[in-house]
């Protein structure tokens, strides 16, 4: 089975407008085995899936050494593979007391800390080589220079300013010498990642969860700004943590945490609207932002081959464009958003 491509900026990569998304397989939110996620990886591979996404944030390095697993039997030239800086991964000694976020699912002994600099950029890809056990990494993304993550305008800032004067030269000098095909940004906010586009030269975005069929903020000014210069956008959290998964339920997360009252509701409204369509939910929240001009491809995580499964089955299924034309009509959708007629 083969999926559309669409080609990454400006660059020649060419990925397929589905991914992979490599957070859940590091076991952050859900205990999974080695074997589920090798599984779940080859069944996206065997499913079309040709575009994956890790971390070495996710899991602490269990993400990247699962993932590299799978992939490294399969012909490096068949996919395309991402993954991130700005954390560096380090053997915790005896005593070493625990980071104020540390999350207990990571991969045991191992702790992040922080670094945008040029060297850390550096000593982060070749950790990141060394765990994947592939010499080729397309494209590298900052991670996690957002507010959502740090909470601290100062902090932000000053990380800001340490990617733009120090870590974005080293990504450049890779992508000059071809080491790496593409550079970006990951993380969670439509303005933040506006602010680095009309900083640097950047290839692609992956902003998670701002542009979906609950949310099109990016819509403003972000969106229209990557057409503009040619960014590409690779959307993390197409189901915004949940909530647009399946059927909505008063305990439907959003943003990793209970959702609030009007969101559900919203969410309801937006499900009753599909289900008098005959679509499925996650179907159309999988298909719409692709419609987007400047989108390239939607990485939706995955616990198991099922959900898998379940995500290229979803991205081939058929739409109305009447569906799209009511959830305008309604209010439920932004009127600028792309669709079709």
């Amino acid at each position: 089975m083969t999926l559309p491509k669409r080609r990454v900026g400006r660059t020649k990569l060419e990925v397929t407008t589905l991914g992979l998304g490599g957070a859940p397989m590091g076991g952050f939110r859900a205990t999974i085995s080695n074997a589920k996620a090798t599984a779940l990886t080859n069944a996206a591979y065997d499913g079309g899936v040709r575009y994956f996404d890790t971390s070495p944030f996710y899991g602490y390095g269990r993400s990247e050494l699962r993932m590299g697993a799978a992939l490294r039997e399969k012909p490096r030239d068949a996919f395309v593979l991402s993954t991130k800086i700005g954390r560096v991964m380090h053997v915790m000694r005896p005593g070493e007391p625990k980071p104020a976020d540390f999350r207990e699912h990571g991969l045991p002994g191992f702790a992040p800390v922080f670094d945008y600099t040029y060297d850390g950029v550096m000593r982060s890809l070749e950790h990141s080589h060394l765990r994947l056990g592939l010499a080729k990494i397309d494209i590298a993304l900052v991670h996690d220079v957002d507010f959502w993550t740090i909470q601290d305008r100062d902090i932000l800032d000053q990380r800001f300013k340490t990617v733009m004067d120090s870590g974005f030269r080293a990504l450049d000098e890779l992508r000059k010498a071809g080491i790496i095909s593409a550079i970006g940004v990951g993380i969670n906010e439509a303005d933040t990642s506006l602010r680095f586009i009309q900083a640097g030269d950047f290839d692609c975005m992956l902003l998670a969860g701002r542009y979906t069929l609950l949310e099109q903020g990016a819509l403003e000014a972000f969106l229209p700004e990557c057409v503009t210069r040619g960014v590409s956008v690779i959307l993390g959290g197409p189901y915004n943590s949940g909530i647009l998964a399946s059927g909505v339920t008063e305990t439907a997360t959003h943003d990793y945490v209970q959702a609030p009252a009007p969101l559900i509701d919203k969410a309801r409204k937006i499900e009753a609207i599909c289900g008098r369509h005959g679509v499925e939910l996650g179907a159309a929240a999988l298909q719409f932002p692709l419609h987007h001009p400047a989108l390239c491809s939607v990485i939706p995580g995955a616990l198991g081959v099922d959900e898998v499964k379940q995500n290229v089955a979803r991205l081939s299924a058929t739409i109305p464009a009447e569906l799209w034309s009511e959830l305008k009509h309604e209010r439920l959708l932004d009127p600028a958003a792309p669709t079709p007629n």
